[in-house]
């Protein structure tokens, strides 16, 4: 499954620093049993109406329960999340059909 996190920062936070920051902590990901892969990706048209980044997580479904729990995802909340003006969860099966 993909697990994605699309995330609006805060008016006036460092767009270019988060996005650093965020690929280091997120580097640590696979650590966590059942992440597979892990992707930063910033978002390239700054439009008010954008998302500013997002991350997507490659685990089996069952997994999920051990990522929400582990030490890595609450220290992104603890650190990053007052920094959010926003943000979206989505998940689809790797390999989604499409039309």
């Amino acid at each position: 499954m993909l697990h994605h996190i699309l995330v609006k920062w805060n008016e006036g936070e460092d767009r270019a620093a988060l996005l650093e920051a965020v690929r280091a902590l997120f580097a640590e990901a696979t650590a966590v049993p059942g992440v597979g892969e892990v992707q930063v990706i910033p978002n390239v048209i700054p439009r008010p109406n954008r998302y500013d980044l997002m991350i997507v997580l490659t685990l089996p479904a069952d997994a999920l329960p051990g990522w929400d729990a582990s030490e890595l995802h609450r220290r992104w909340k603890a650190v990053y999340g007052d920094r959010i003006a926003s943000k979206a969860i989505f998940d689809c099966e790797e390999g989604a059909k499409t039309l």
